[in-house]
């Protein structure tokens, strides 16, 4: 007996998300950790419940995430983007709703190198004509 799964693969900054979707009653956790622990700033967690509250499938799957790399908010971005991945998955009509909202394309802004000569990618050191 085979369990109906979604799947989603979600990238922002350097993170990374895998998401698992699965028929349920709506419980989401992150890396075998509680959703509200893993998350304890409720606007990562709105961002990530976004895709499901527009597509009013919130309580209709129960959610698995495996995140590695970044911070907070660059993982918070990368799971929100599997979850959106993952719902096209489960149904193509959602797809209008989720692009309009810009959930299905990838950020693509990186952190910027930093420069020899230069304390930061882009700040100058002080100058001093004397």
């Amino acid at each position: 007996m085979s369990v109906i799964q979604y799947q989603g693969t979600g990238r922002r900054k350097t993170s990374v998300a895998r998401v698992y979707l699965r028929p349920g009653k709506g419980t989401i956790s992150v890396n075998k950790r509680e959703f509200e622990n893993y998350f304890p700033n409720p606007l990562h967690r709105m961002l990530i419940q976004s895709p499901l509250v527009m597509t009013s499938t919130l309580d209709k799957f129960d959610i698995f995430v495996n995140v590695q790399g970044g911070g907070s908010s660059g993982q918070a971005g990368a799971v929100r983007h599997g979850i959106s991945r993952a719902l096209l998955e489960y149904n193509q009509e959602l797809r209008g709703k989720l692009k309009a909202a810009g959930m299905l394309t990838r950020d693509a802004r990186e952190v910027e190198r930093k420069k020899y000569g230069h304390p930061k990618a882009r700040k100058r050191f002080q100058f001093s004509k004397r």
